[in-house]
C-alpha cells in the first residue's frame, strides 16, 4: 500500500531532534524522500541515518540566508523537485521585555522567524516550477495568546502566523498551500532546557517533571503533547489529504487555548 507522501520530497528544518526528528522518519515512512537540516551536524546525520536510503542530511545555520539557499539546492539536486517545506527548526529561551537584550532578540527573530521567510523564498520558485506544494511553517500557542516571559519568542510565532497568511494568499493561485502549526508545551530537550533555566533564575527547585506535572494541568486533556503529535499533523498538512487547507494557523494544544 502506498504511503500517504508516496512521491513527495520533503524538506525538514530541526531534524536533529524533536519534533524534527519525529517529522522526518514520519515523512520518510509515509514515502517521502527527505531532507533532514539541522545546526547539529552529528544529531541531523543521525536522524538521516535512522531513516535510510530516503533521506540525506545537510548541517544547516537557519539564520543564514546562504546555508538556506545551499539546502534547497541540495534538495533539488539530489532528488529533483521539491513538494514540501517543513520549516520547523526555532530556539527558545525565557526572559522578560526590561531585562531582555538586543542581541536576544535579534538571534530570536532570526531563528524563528527570519529563517521561516527564508525557507519559503527558496522553497517558492521549486513549487512553482513543479505546479504546485505544501509550506509547512512551525509557529506555537505563543503566536495566539499572551504568555508571560517570552517577549521575543511570541514576537516571532506571531510573525510567523502572519507569513503564513500572507503566503497562503498570495500563492494560492500558484497552487502552493501554506499553513502553520501551533503547538503547546512539547518537552523536548529544547523546551526542558528553558524549564531548567527559568525555575534557576526563580530560585525554584522544582525539576522539569514537576514543571510539566504542573503545565499540563492547565491543559483541558490534562496531558502536554509529544513530538509524535506535532509529526501527525504535520503529514497531513504535508499529504493531499490537506489540499483544500490553507492560510491555516492550527492550534496543537490539548484545548489550551480554546479554554
Amino acid at each position: 500500500m502506498a504511503g500517504r507522501l508516496q512521491g513527495k520530497v520533503a524538506i525538514v528544518t530541526g531534524a536533529g531532534s524533536g519534533i524534527g526528528r519525529a517529522s522526518a522518519q514520519l515523512f520518510a515512512a509515509e514515502g517521502a524522500r527527505v531532507m533532514c537540516a539541522d545546526i547539529h551536524a552529528d544529531n541531523v546525520q543521525e536522524t538521516a541515518r535512522r531513516i535510510g536510503s530516503a533521506a540525506m542530511a545537510s548541517t544547516v545555520d537557519v539564520a543564514k540566508a546562504q546555508d538556506i539557499e545551499r539546502m534547497v539546492a541540495e534538495t533539488i539536486a539530489a532528488f529533483g523537485k521539491l513538494d514540501v517545506m517543513y520549516a520547523n527548526a526555532g530556539i527558545a529561551e525565557a526572559t522578560n521585555a526590561i531585562d531582555m537584550t538586543m542581541e536576544q532578540w535579534d538571534r530570536m527573530i532570526a531563528i524563528n522567524l527570519t529563517s521561516v521567510w527564508l525557507s519559503a523564498k527558496y522553497a517558492l520558485p521549486h513549487m512553482i516550477a513543479a505546479g504546485g506544494g505544501s509550506i509547512i511553517n512551525q509557529s506555537s500557542t505563543a503566536g495566539l495568546i499572551g504568555i508571560p516571559d517570552i517577549p521575543h519568542y511570541s514576537a516571532a510565532k506571531t510573525g510567523v502566523v502572519g507569513l503564513t497568511r500572507q503566503i497562503a494568499a498570495e500563492y494560492g493561485p500558484r497552487n502552493i498551500r501554506c499553513n502553520a502549526i501551533c503547538p503547546s508545551s512539547i518537552p523536548t530537550p529544547l523546551v526542558a532546557g528553558v524549564w531548567e533555566a527559568r525555575a534557576r533564575a526563580a530560585g525554584s527547585t522544582a525539576t522539569v517533571a514537576e514543571q510539566e506535572a504542573v503545565v499540563a494541568a492547565r491543559h483541558p486533556l490534562r496531558r502536554l503533547g509529544v513530538p509524535a503529535d506535532c509529526a501527525n499533523l504535520a503529514l497531513f498538512l504535508a499529504s493531499d489529504e490537506s489540499s483544500w487547507i490553507t492560510g491555516v494557523a492550527m492550534p496543537l494544544d490539548g484545548g489550551l487555548t480554546m479554554s
